[in-house]
């Protein structure tokens, strides 16, 4: 299991039980997450709900925004996981595939991912500061992990194609499910048309 990167941690898990902890903390976050919301999240009642003294979620985070950002974090690396290994039975070079691998797993992870829906990447809750914000961290991960597959050249201009893009679709995704709890068809459909014209200028 991915652990959040170090720098999202007051301190990063070493032994295997203090790595365990820190996942169900996590885990704990997520389910409440869905059960009351971020506003109504709070430490203890995640370390309640983990079976953890409330000083080892300290341990970890000062607050439940740190938290949510380490939740975040875990949740990106779980998607690149599980693109990764799809993209593995898809043809290289072949753009539209991979899209449609990325905006599935996306989608598969909204409906079925404890908290996502709150949390994601962390784009619905302000965990980032502008230098770092969620989007240009997920088209940087975008780009170093879609680049080689498609036999393109990590540039400038490759993240700033991939950063619209994931901009674009993260606002029609959010207004799928505003629409319908499970994502409206035709606006994830909408999206999915928008995407393939939008990259085609660069990647045809």
């Amino acid at each position: 299991m991915a652990v959040p990167h170090a720098t999202s941690l007051r301190r990063a898990p070493v032994q295997r039980r203090s790595a365990e902890r820190l996942t169900r903390i996590l885990d704990a976050c997520a389910a409440l997450l869905d059960e009351v919301g971020y506003d109504a999240l709070s430490t203890r009642a995640v370390a309640e709900r983990a079976g953890v003294p409330i000083g080892s979620v300290y341990r970890f985070f000062g607050n439940k925004r740190q938290m949510a950002g380490a939740l975040a974090l875990r949740n990106l690396n779980r998607y690149t996981e599980r693109v990764t290994g799809r993209l593995e039975e898809t043809r290289k070079g072949d753009w539209r595939a991979a899209m449609d691998v990325v905006l599935d797993e996306y989608l598969s992870m909204k409906r079925t991912a404890p908290g996502f829906c709150l949390v994601d990447f962390g784009n619905q809750i302000p965990i980032g500061t502008r230098q770092s914000a969620p989007n240009t961290r997920v088209a940087d991960r975008f780009t170093d992990l879609l680049s080689g597959h498609l036999g393109r050249t990590p540039d400038d201009e490759l993240r700033r194609v991939f950063l619209v893009a994931v901009e674009s679709a993260d606002t029609l995704v959010q207004l799928a499910f505003r629409m319908d709890p499970r994502g409206d068809a035709a606006i994830i459909a909408e999206t999915r048309e928008l995407l393939r014209a939008y990259l085609s200028r660069v990647l045809d």
